[in-house]
């Protein structure tokens, strides 16, 4: 019985160590092969890296102006439309504001009661000399001058801040005719990219009427996750591609870093300016940043131990002394003719560093005689 047990045992075996035998990814070691064959473990290296992440482009807050009316009134017409292309003090709009005339109004009477008060105190000299009244009158009429000439230079003021120029309120002054009409101008020059207001609309001062911006440069802006952020600095170079433009490539270098964390998102925003003369980037067109010169510790792999197969990278794992199994990896990017590790070996394992490609065409001639 004893016999008969060992012998079943046996025959139990030697299917196993068939279906070993005839595994086309093992191979054996030829003694012919040997000595050209160099085994060892994947090494850890620095390998520079790069990041990528989503961005956008945006208009560059240092050359965008929103414009509104400094008085209220109704729109009687508008100049310009989204799209277009306006200079330093051109018109835009125009508003009917009975508050600007009212101002107006109170600067010429003003300015009549200042000449009056100033008529006054010559008078009151004349007097004075002559021994008519006293000088406590003079003073009087004096203080009434001060005053009327106050008045009258508060409302220029007002009219200053209302948005009347300095010729504009001479004008007034020499000719005494009121204008209701008010222009809203651009304060830049640029494109416009927002008009809010209509014909006939009431607005007030605190109301957007456009939006103007220069696009001659604009900014590239991402958001970068805080695990990734440590390295990032202001002058480091970046890469952006565009999906809207597939044949340029934009290189740069970062101009901001913010200090802080977004809490919401855990992320840290980054920027680059960007010259934009020909206007081909147009805000909020999506994009990608990818930060190169990140160094990080990898497990990684010499090329001469990678086998190409069926589109698919593969190394050869030893089993023990003169046997391997090729074993399909994912590998990461290239540096210093090493590959970096992503998953299918471990630092653990014991691979064929070098002699890779002549353990493999050992293997598929085995795989072809039926065996190894």
């Amino acid at each position: 019985m004893l016999l008969l047990a060992l012998a079943g045992c046996k025959d139990k075996a030697k299917p196993e160590a068939s279906a070993a035998l005839t595994d086309p990814n093992v191979v054996n070691v030829t003694p012919a092969l040997t000595g050209s064959l160099q085994v060892g473990a994947a090494q850890m290296a620095d390998v520079t890296g790069t990041l990528q992440v989503a961005a956008h482009v945006e208009t560059d807050a240092r050359r965008i102006a929103r414009v509104g009316s400094p008085v209220g009134g109704r729109i009687l017409r508008l100049v310009v439309f989204e799209g277009q292309n306006v200079r330093t003090g051109a018109v835009l709009a125009m508003l009917h504001s009975t508050s600007l005339s009212d101002t107006q109004m109170q600067l010429i009477k003003a300015e009549s009661e200042q000449g009056l008060a100033s008529a006054g105190v010559r008078r009151a000299e004349q007097l004075v000399e002559a021994d008519v009244i006293g000088r406590a009158e003079l003073e009087r009429r004096r203080a009434e001058q001060l005053q009327a000439a106050t008045e009258a230079a508060s409302y220029r003021t007002q009219l200053r801040g209302l948005g009347m120029s300095d010729n504009q309120i001479h004008q007034l002054e020499t000719n005494r005719r009121l204008s209701a009409d008010y222009p809203i101008v651009a304060p830049r020059g640029g494109v416009v990219l927002k008009r809010e207001i209509t014909v006939g609309q009431v607005v007030q001062p605190s109301d957007p009427a456009f939006t103007i911006a220069d696009l001659s440069s604009v900014w590239i802006v991402a958001n970068v996750p805080e695990e990734e952020a440590g390295t990032l600095q202001q002058g480091m170079q970046v890469t952006v591609s565009v999906p809207a433009l597939p044949k340029e490539q934009i290189t740069g270098r970062l101009s901001y870093v913010s200090p802080i964390v977004d809490p919401a998102t855990r992320t840290v925003a980054v920027r680059m300016d960007m010259a934009n003369a020909t206007g081909l980037l147009k805000p909020d067109e999506l994009a990608s940043m990818t930060f190169d010169g990140k160094t990080e510790r990898k497990l990684t792999v010499p090329n001469t131990a990678v086998v190409r197969e069926d589109n698919k990278d593969h190394v050869f794992v030893q089993l023990r002394p003169n046997r391997f199994v090729l074993r399909e990896v994912v590998l990461g990017e290239e540096e210093n003719d090493r590959r970096v590790v992503q998953s299918g070996v471990a630092a653990t394992d014991t691979i064929v560093l070098d002699g890779a490609f002549h353990l493999n065409n050992q293997r598929k001639q085995s795989a072809i005689n039926g065996g190894a």
